[in-house]
């Protein structure tokens, strides 16, 4: 959060600056040629973004994998299924979250550290700004998609738990998922699952579920 308030703050910043070049200040008469065109803050912004969601991603992947493998997992049983063996269970949900890591991961490059000369060396140096913020998009549903496919996880893990339960907002989610997708029995098709999860968690749906106040990311 840390880093993304750091990036949201630059970017308030950069929206409300005067960022042509050359500046015409039509009061003083004046016309400055300058670099304000150059971006590179909202560049520096985009790559700092990139990373946070990578991390965020990565760490995702890895309960997610926790949960599938019976060793690591406390005895729950083998990807979540309860008939392994003659189910695949999360199986292949869980290779899913570790290609959309591994692609946010790539993604996740810095792009101000590419550079080459544009309009007849004018513009010696450029931050690739644009693209560092465009590839931003991809990230964040490639996240979203990892979260849905942990949302899966966590919600069959809880059940497996039962009698035990586990706390009241993680409840209440767990009901707003159960609404919308039953719990996996034997194998079946999973894309609409991972898509209803997804949208669960790109809608905001999963979080207000729980009641809790998410931090904000106001500069």
């Amino acid at each position: 959060m840390d880093l993304l308030r750091q990036a949201a703050a630059t970017l308030e910043t950069e929206a409300n600056a005067a960022t042509d070049n050359p500046l015409v200040l039509s009061e003083a008469g004046l016309i400055v040629s300058g670099g304000n065109f150059h971006a590179e803050p909202v560049g520096f912004a985009a790559d700092m973004i990139a990373l946070a969601l990578a991390e965020i991603g990565a760490i995702a992947q890895r309960r997610v994998a926790l949960m599938v493998d019976p060793a690591l997992s406390f005895d729950l049983p083998p990807f979540l299924t309860p008939a392994p063996g003659l189910n695949s269970g999360y199986m292949i949900a869980e290779v899913t979250t570790a290609a959309l890591m591994s692609e946010n991961k790539h993604l996740a490059n810095p792009c101000v550290t590419d550079s080459t000369p544009t309009s007849a060396n004018q513009e010696d140096h450029v931050s690739m700004a644009a693209h560092g913020a465009r590839r931003l998009q991809r990230m964040v549903e490639n996240l979203e998609r990892i979260l849905g496919v942990e949302l899966l996880c966590a919600a069959q893990g809880i059940e497996f738990r039962a009698p035990l339960s586990t706390s009241a907002p993680l409840q209440k989610a767990l009901a707003a998922l159960r609404a919308e997708i039953p719990a996996l029995g034997a194998d079946r098709f999973l894309a609409p699952d991972l898509a209803a999860a997804h949208e669960l968690i790109q809608s905001g749906r999963i979080s207000a579920a729980t009641g809790i106040a998410m931090p904000e990311l106001g500069a």
